[in-house]
């Protein structure tokens, strides 16, 4: 049998902060052998290995200005030529406004990719909360254990990923997935929806 060689699959991975999305990422990176594309930890690299960007985004964080999309996006595309034999690529925090899912779609169109799909992990506020407080008591983050931070990350979260979804919305890209229940209950539902896309 002969297998078509399918474009690079590529989905954006959304959770509030306490839905587990970490540790999802992980097994679907691990299932599908995508490159897991955080634009935290590609900012952290690129700026200890003193690159072009590097230097421009810690110049602009030095004067506590948040680093411009272009640059963001420079390094995502470094990354991606990084990696020319991934299958594709899993984005984890990123993109976070339309400006960014505009400039991501027309980078990817620029390599014959698209996104194939947005993954939503759907959990209640007070679950979330419950969740975090829990994780509180063992991460040893202060910011776990103070309710009034929490709510205020979860709604800083729904503030910035509703533009996201409007966004690939329209496209049709847009699967909410619920996250509660076991962590293997959750990715087989998130597995399944993967699937039957890829």
């Amino acid at each position: 049998m002969v297998y078509q060689h399918n474009p690079m699959f590529n989905l954006i991975l959304f959770g509030p902060p306490g839905s587990g999305k970490g540790t999802q990422s992980e097994n679907i990176i691990a299932a599908y052998g995508l490159q897991h594309l955080s634009t935290g930890n590609l900012l952290r690299s690129e700026i200890a290995g003193q690159t072009i960007l590097g230097l421009k985004a810690k110049s602009f964080m030095d004067q506590g200005q948040l680093v411009p999309d272009e640059v963001v996006i420079g390094m995502v595309d470094n990354f991606m030529n990084a990696h020319p034999e991934a299958k594709g690529f899993l984005f984890d925090g990123f993109p976070r406004t339309t400006a960014q899912c505009i400039a991501l779609d027309a980078l990817l169109k620029n390599k014959s990719n698209e996104i194939n799909v947005v993954l939503a992990l759907e959990v209640s506020e007070e679950e979330l909360v419950k969740r975090l407080l829990g994780r509180g008591l063992t991460s040893g983050r202060s910011d776990d254990t103070n309710e009034n931070i929490i709510r205020a990350r979860i709604q800083e979260y729904n503030d910035k990923t509703t533009a996201v979804a409007t966004y690939y919305a329209q496209f049709n890209k847009v699967v909410s997935v619920k996250g509660e229940g076991t962590v293997e209950s959750i990715y087989a539902d998130l597995k399944a929806e993967i699937d039957t896309r890829i």
